[in-house]
């Protein structure tokens, strides 16, 4: 069994910062890519930013420039900084992961339940 667990989202006012954390746990035996994406209301699931196993990043246009990801593979954990936040970064942000774990043969995806991040002043 493979758990993503996330904290650290909230409310914070425009042009503020928020950092998220996503620690994976369980039956993991590599873990190739970690991520976020986000939910808004009425829209699609779209990724906000992920991270390789070799730290390659990809971002999406919406956020360059002002959020960051980063991971601590010995901690299994994946973090993203969030920076000159604006009103239309709210939305409800999913940790990702593409993972080998050793009960299945491959490569699966795992998420995570979910942390609201709501920025308004």
């Amino acid at each position: 069994q493979v758990q993503l667990v996330e904290s650290g989202g909230g409310l914070v006012q425009p042009g503020g910062s928020l950092r998220l954390s996503c620690a994976a746990s369980g039956t993991i035996f590599s873990i190739y890519t970690m991520g976020w994406y986000r939910q808004a209301p009425g829209k699609q699931r779209d990724l906000v930013a992920a991270i390789t196993s070799g730290s390659t990043t990809n971002y999406a246009d919406s956020v360059k420039g002002r959020f960051t990801v980063s991971r601590d593979n010995a901690k299994n954990t994946v973090y993203l900084q969030m920076n000159s936040l604006k009103p239309e970064d709210t939305a409800v942000y999913y940790c990702y992961s593409r993972l080998r774990s050793y009960i299945s043969p491959g490569a699966s995806d795992y998420w995570g339940q979910g942390t609201q991040v709501t920025v308004s002043s």
